[in-house]
């Protein structure tokens, strides 16, 4: 918000506006947003869509849920491993932003470190769902 008034500011005022507003805004954005669904599923604040899951009887609750825990830890395992593949790629290509030059590298290792937490939630509902299973 800070870059963006200073931006505008400077346009509107002294005719000179910040130079790669855009390209920052965008990355800490992308900041903001990794870590942000990262905070939100630790404490418990994410949305979660239970309409038919609801009408099964726990022991198949317990199932399904062990099923789609270990499915989307799947799904955050390769995501991370994809962005360490596309951080080194950028790192090797000198991939900067367009506007201000801003490597663009620890970004993209940056997002894979903040879907590591995802992973350790979602192990831990992995492993809790799957003890209801076989306590049933």
């Amino acid at each position: 918000m800070l870059v963006t008034n200073i931006n505008v500011i400077g346009a509107n005022l002294f005719h000179s506006p910040l130079r790669g507003t855009i390209d920052m805004v965008m990355l800490f954005q992308l900041i903001a947003v990794a870590f942000a669904c990262s905070v939100t599923l630790i404490i418990g604040k994410h949305i979660r869509v239970e309409i038919l899951v609801t009408k099964l009887p726990q022991c198949v609750q317990a199932i399904t849920a062990s099923i789609i825990s270990l499915l989307t830890l799947g799904l955050f395992v390769l995501i991370i491993w994809r962005l360490c593949v596309l951080g080194y790629s950028f790192q090797t290509g000198g991939e900067t932003t367009a506007t201000a030059h801003i490597p663009i590298y620890p970004f993209a290792y940056g997002v894979a470190f903040a879907s590591i937490p995802v992973c350790l939630v979602i192990l831990h509902e992995f492993l809790s769902s799957l003890a209801r299973v076989i306590k049933r």
